[in-house]
């Protein structure tokens, strides 16, 4: 039999798309889990106890695989800073996660590679064309779309979902920084340890609720979600030509979208719906043009 000699790429971004088709719905199902729970249990001791079980996940994982990470390696420079960072857009995006539709906030959540071409016209000073310049003006009028801000009707969690949009991007570029020599695995324990304990201090000023099985059966639950979406997507994007792989990233946003109206009965409004187009618009020409 004579194999094409584009079967071999093929083959890949094929399981590389089915990897991040199959990442993003691990994270949405953990961003709803933990929506639901957030109904019943305040938001600090909610994300400590995730965030406890997320940090178990990863050890476990290391002590299986034999990973060695040298502690020297994640206590500082910008592994910390990544963190830092990664543990400020965790909490912000998930408190306001739990104030708004799951769609709306994933949305809004889409649009960090707008903001990473931005920061890097900015930081880095990279040089875009006139239509990346476009796509990024129509993106972000999506976002507006989707937040909606008026003198009546001024929403303080979408504009912070937008903040934790600015803080992932700063994140994806900091992680440029950090030493090829340093796992990746160790990257997700500094980043999990980080966001247990800022989420540990929120805990303390908030106070605690009584914690059912229910509700610890769906934390784990959500844990085990995050920390598969993480694996998955780490192949996903290690597989295959990431210009192919990437957009469909998107996938997740017709997840979040469904599962908001089954679970709460939230349907995105007509401007909503011409945001969240603009912003997959947008993102998907940047993510193939950077790509090419």
């Amino acid at each position: 039999m004579i194999h094409s000699p584009t079967a071999g790429p093929a083959l890949d971004n094929r399981q590389g798309i089915r990897l991040m088709v199959l990442a993003m719905a691990c994270f949405i199902v953990n961003d709803t889990l933990v929506k639901f729970v957030s109904q019943s249990l305040p938001a600090g001791q909610l994300i400590f106890l995730r965030g406890l079980m997320a940090t178990a996940l990863v050890l476990a994982f290391m002590r299986a695989t034999g990973a060695v990470v040298r502690p020297r390696q994640l206590a500082g420079g910008w592994v910390a800073v990544r963190a830092g960072l990664d543990a400020l857009a965790t909490l912000t995006y998930l408190v306001s996660l739990f104030n708004l539709p799951i769609a709306n906030a994933t949305a809004i959540n889409m649009a960090t590679p707008l903001f990473i071409t931005l920061l890097a016209v900015l930081w880095l000073r990279h040089r875009v064309g006139p239509r990346q310049s476009l796509a990024i003006a129509a993106g972000f009028a999506g976002v507006l779309l989707v937040i909606q801000p008026s003198a009546d009707g001024f929403n303080a969690f979408a504009w912070l979902c937008l903040g934790a949009t600015v803080l992932n991007a700063l994140r994806d570029l900091v992680t440029l920084r950090i030493a090829r020599d340093v796992p990746s695995i160790g990257i997700t324990l500094a980043t999990a340890v980080a966001v247990t304990l800022l989420a540990g201090g929120v805990s303390l000023l908030q106070g605690w609720a009584e914690l059912t099985l229910r509700q610890l059966g769906l934390l784990a639950a959500a844990a085990v979600f995050l920390a598969s979406g993480y694996q998955l997507i780490i192949r996903a994007t290690r597989c295959g030509d990431l210009s192919v792989v990437a957009p469909f990233r998107y996938s997740g946003l017709l997840m979040a979208v469904l599962l908001g109206w089954a679970v709460w009965g939230d349907v995105p409004n007509a401007l909503a719906w011409a945001g969240i187009a603009l912003v997959l618009g947008a993102g998907l020409y940047l993510l193939r043009n950077e790509g090419r």
